[in-house]
């Protein structure tokens, strides 16, 4: 069942770019904008992507002409994390391979955002990526991306944010807002402290396949003590399920043990597909056509929906207070309309 809202009106216009399965374009649906142009390349996240939103993305973004995408307000973008992230650049450093803007695959691809930036001259932007961005290369990353948004005629502001205060997981992502408008002023608004519990978002007669195995349990165990008699903190995480779990990553399909949910009388179980989507703020009439292990990997990489749609709202109310002049869906030709509302 497609989770978008119909949009009535003249709503403003945004495009979702590095889609995922849709996190992004929930939130700015649900603030009130329309989707008009997404994109991305993986075809298990197509999938889930067009189940809910009734249109296959766009792939790969490299090869779209910036003329061809409909005129819009907002270019929204989760770009390509791994490149930045900790865990990535740790990878990639054992394995002798490039990362951040050095990582031809992937971390150039913030140089398609600037493209479509620069061509387009949407009213503003949204950018979201790993808390490591800011840090990353000792800065100089996180410089280029600012000056780089910046040149092309933004202003530029950030914000780390912990999305536990709405979702029940310490997760820490950075957002990036900009304005064509130099008159604009943006504040990041407050999230509310709503204190969710991991408890909440629980399934009720869970099969036993997620329980994990006596062989599974005890190498865990024991990967964890191995760590802790050399003062590491290493190892598997077992919830709390009256607080908040550690964040949810990509690679929870390999083992799940970051964040195991306790069991009485029996091994604890990682989560089902179902409770990572909750995890994320996805509302339960998000479908997941995808197994087990893309599934995990999706919702691993995607938003927490919830937090966005704070963020959208203080984006969307931003710009409705300019003159429409400013903004796409006044233009004399009307935008292409590319996804189904």
């Amino acid at each position: 069942m497609p989770v978008r809202k119909k949009v009535h009106g003249s709503p403003l216009k945004f495009i979702d770019l590095f889609a995922g399965i849709g996190g992004i374009r929930i939130a700015f649906e649900h603030a009130g904008a329309e989707c008009v142009f997404s994109s991305e390349w993986n075809k298990f996240a197509q999938q889930t992507y067009e189940t809910n939103f009734g249109d296959i993305p766009t792939g790969d973004i490299r090869e779209v002409r910036a003329a061809d995408i409909p005129d819009f307000d907002i270019l929204c973008a989760g770009f390509p994390c791994q490149p930045f992230s900790i865990a990535g650049v740790s990878k990639k450093n054992s394995l002798q391979k490039p990362h951040g803007f050095n990582d031809k695959t992937q971390g150039t691809l913030f140089y398609e955002i600037l493209r479509i930036l620069n061509e387009k001259k949407p009213a503003a932007f949204f950018l979201e990526n790993v808390k490591n961005l800011e840090k990353h290369d000792k800065g100089k990353t996180f410089s280029v991306i600012r000056e780089s948004l910046r040149d092309a005629g933004y202003s530029f502001s950030y914000k780390v944010i912990n999305a536990k205060s709405v979702v029940p997981q310490n997760r820490e992502r950075i957002f990036m807002v900009g304005f064509r408008d130099p008159e604009i002023g943006f504040a990041f608004p407050e999230i509310p402290k709503l204190n969710p519990r991991v408890l909440d978002i629980l399934e009720e007669n869970v099969p036993e396949k997620y329980t994990l195995t006596d062989h599974l349990w005890e190498y865990l165990q024991n990967y964890a003590e191995k760590h802790r008699l050399k003062g590491n903190g290493f190892g598997y995480g077992l919830v709390d399920v009256h607080n908040h779990c550690r964040t949810l990553s990509a690679r929870y399909f390999k083992d799940g043990s970051e964040i195991l949910i306790p069991q009485a009388g029996k091994n604890p179980r990682r989560l089902t597909p179902r409770e990572c989507a909750r995890l994320q703020g996805y509302p339960d009439s998000f479908s997941i056509p995808v197994s087990d292990t893309q599934a995990y990997k999706q919702f691993g990489n995607s938003v927490a929906v919830p937090l966005v749609e704070i963020l959208a709202k203080q984006v969307v109310h931003t710009l409705k207070e300019k003159p429409p002049t400013l903004l796409a869906y006044s233009m004399k030709t009307k935008p292409r309309r590319v996804c189904v509302s």
